[in-house]
């Protein structure tokens, strides 16, 4: 199952890359959902190898899965593979720059299930895909229209 959507970002492609690797923001939004996060690899340096551990609950349910950036292309990509027991995802971030101020921001968020229960899981997500579809839509507008006006008001 895929989800994926492309936004327009009024800054420079380098700003946006520059704060889409705040991982430490990323994270501070993640625990104030309700999320646990651990970063688990040893360097303190932004690149391929960066891990973390997550838990949150979703559906009444604890699920757990292991976060790692594994594709790294400064000002250009960054790719994401995230395991669990029963589902293997990867989330691609793509920047490209269409102007010196403006920068377009495409997000895919891919989910395979490794077992019956992540088909399940998959498959009632199937059913309200528009509904889901909508929403990752919204958000990463909201992300891209709030990223925007922070980066112009810092410039």
């Amino acid at each position: 199952m895929k989800f994926s959507a492309q936004e327009d970002v009024s800054a420079p492609i380098d700003q946006v890359f520059e704060a889409l690797c705040d991982f430490e923001m990323f994270e501070r939004q993640a625990m104030r959902r309700g999320a646990e996060l651990q970063r688990v690899d040893p360097s303190a340096q932004v690149g391929v190898g960066m891990r973390w551990k997550v838990k949150y609950t979703t559906r009444g349910r604890k699920r757990d899965f292991d976060l790692e950036l594994t594709q790294f292309d400064p000002t250009n990509q960054m790719l994401f593979a995230a395991k669990s027991s029963g589902l293997d995802a990867t989330f691609t971030v793509d920047l490209l720059a269409l102007s010196r101020n403006k920068t377009r921001l495409a997000v895919a968020l891919e989910m395979k299930p490794l077992n019956l229960s992540a088909r399940l899981l998959i498959q009632s997500l199937k059913l309200a895909k528009s509904n889901l579809t909508k929403k990752f839509k919204d958000r990463v507008a909201d992300y891209a229209r709030n990223l925007g006006e922070r980066l112009q008001s810092t410039s």
